[in-house]
């Protein structure tokens, strides 16, 4: 009983940072979807963001790519997983509330954990399309390095 009570208390202490953690991440992926836009203009007027500097090896240019990924693909794939816990953890209190005969203070903690991973999942759609795009975009530019040094054929 108490092991379940002290669960229920460590969860709640969760809701907040959690929920923060969803708004940066939506105001994050729309920053990312904007600068997605820039780059597409740039890049229809001959911008590439790898450059055939010799001084790098192929491995130190793939190393390079993958940290300029690596933070979309986190937030398109830890994102549900705030969602899901933003939902989960106010549903404990919701449903002591249906119980209980109070349906309108219940409908509020729904609503509010609803909308919460409505973000989360805005975020993560949004991610997944700027680390869908910027990836073929760098990969691209990689296959060419490779070309240009010679190692493709």
């Amino acid at each position: 009983m108490w092991l379940e009570s002290g669960f229920a208390q460590i969860a709640q202490l969760l809701l907040w940072p959690v929920l923060l953690l969803v708004g940066a991440g939506f105001v994050y992926s729309l920053w990312l979807l904007g600068g997605l836009g820039m780059e597409a203009l740039q890049r229809s007027r001959g911008f590439v963001q790898l450059h055939n500097d010799v001084k790098f090896s192929m491995d130190e240019i793939e190393l390079q790519v993958m940290r300029r990924l690596e933070p979309t693909r986190l937030l398109s794939r830890i994102s549900p997983l705030l969602g899901l816990i933003a939902t989960m953890v106010p549903l404990g209190p919701a449903l002591q509330s249906v119980a209980a005969g109070e349906g309108q203070q219940a409908l509020a903690v729904f609503s509010g954990a609803f909308a919460g991973v409505v973000l989360a999942l805005a975020a993560a759609a949004i991610g997944l399309v700027v680390y869908s795009v910027r990836r073929r975009w760098l990969l691209t530019e990689l296959v060419a390095l490779r070309r240009a040094r010679g190692l493709l054929s």
